[in-house]
């Protein structure tokens, strides 16, 4: 029986080193370990060894199935760690990685910034999180105006005086920089604002906005257009044609909305419209009085500017939403 055991040692150790695949370990897995496998025999066959020689018998028996078992638990791991599919050939040239890029509406807004900048104007920066003060009261709106309604706004914190909610317009940065800097002073703020508005070629429920505010003494309307077309020309090219529509807003006086002629698809045909890009106008006495200016000694412009919709008129974009969809294929226009 010694001798026996001594072979089958020999036999499995053998046939595990030919073992090729998984398929071929599991069969071997049955063949030697398994219920019904050669090892489970043989520890039957212990019954049959005379009394005498059941303890050497019984100590070769464990001592040949502990180095099955240990041989076999090493190939096992082995095999699982080994990597799956063909085997790589690293003298081969690897896949080229293609190169980020900055988002169609953040290159726009650095481009923005740096005509602006130019322009002579700072940037300044506020908290989309606004309180009622800063983005209606200050700003000449009064509490019946429809636009302080709950369908036109994102409210937080419940029907309770002084709610919060998201900025509906850069304007609010125009207030805080009033508030904390003394005219002659000549600002910018972009940043996120947040509607209620129904998806469509170009609307969205958040958007960008860029604010000029521009407040010294004997400031007109004559600066202000001056601007707009200055701005127009340096950031679209010469070509740029804007046109201003007299319009109202609570916080200007007068007021007018800006446009200008961007290409819009209209049943999947490109064709040239006039598009509001954003409103503009002097800013209302009542604005300054709400942040202690004299609006006697000062005046001031102040104007709003769609980011979408400038970045689709300066790269020919037709629909709004494509700037948000993240369709790599599509931003990859831009890089």
């Amino acid at each position: 029986m010694l001798a026996e055991l001594d072979t089958m040692e020999r036999e499995a150790l053998d046939e595990l080193g030919a073992v090729a695949d998984a398929a071929a370990l599991e069969a071997y897995r049955v063949r030697w370990l398994g219920t019904n496998g050669r090892l489970r025999g043989a520890m039957d066959a212990l019954k049959t060894v005379p009394k005498e020689s059941k303890p050497a018998v019984g100590k070769r028996l464990n001592e040949v199935k502990a180095a099955i078992e240990a041989a076999f638990n090493a190939r096992r791991d082995t095999a699982a760690a080994a990597p799956k599919g063909p085997p790589v050939d690293v003298t081969e040239p690897g896949l080229p990685v293609g190169e980020g890029a900055r988002h169609v509406l953040a290159k726009t807004i650095d481009e923005i910034v740096d005509v602006l900048g130019r322009m002579g104007f700072a940037v300044a920066d506020g908290p989309e999180l606004e309180d009622e003060w800063h983005n209606f009261n200050a700003l000449n709106i009064p509490d019946s105006h429809p636009a302080r309604g709950p369908a036109d706004n994102f409210f937080l914190g419940g029907e309770v005086a002084g709610k919060l909610l998201l900025r509906t317009q850069t304007s609010t940065v125009q207030i805080r920089a009033m508030e904390t800097m003394k005219p002659p002073l000549k600002v910018c703020a972009i940043g996120r604002v947040y509607r209620p508005d129904a998806h469509d070629a170009t609307h969205y429920s958040m958007f960008h906005q860029v604010e000029g505010l521009y407040v010294d003494r004997r400031v007109s309307m004559v600066d202000l257009k001056s601007t707009l077309v200055q701005f127009a020309k340096a950031f679209f090219g010469p070509e740029a044609e804007i046109r201003l529509r007299p319009s109202f807003f609570p916080f200007t006086e007068p007021s007018a909305e800006l446009d200008m002629k961007m290409r819009v698809m209209r049943n999947g045909v490109p064709e040239w419209r006039w598009i509001e890009l954003g409103g503009c106008g002097m800013v209302d006495p009542n604005v300054f009085k709400s942040v202690g200016i004299d609006p006697e000694e000062w005046t001031g412009f102040a104007f709003g500017l769609g980011i979408e919709r400038v970045a689709m008129r300066k790269y020919g974009i037709g629909d709004i939403r494509l700037l948000f969809e993240n369709d790599a294929r599509f931003l990859r226009q831009f890089a």
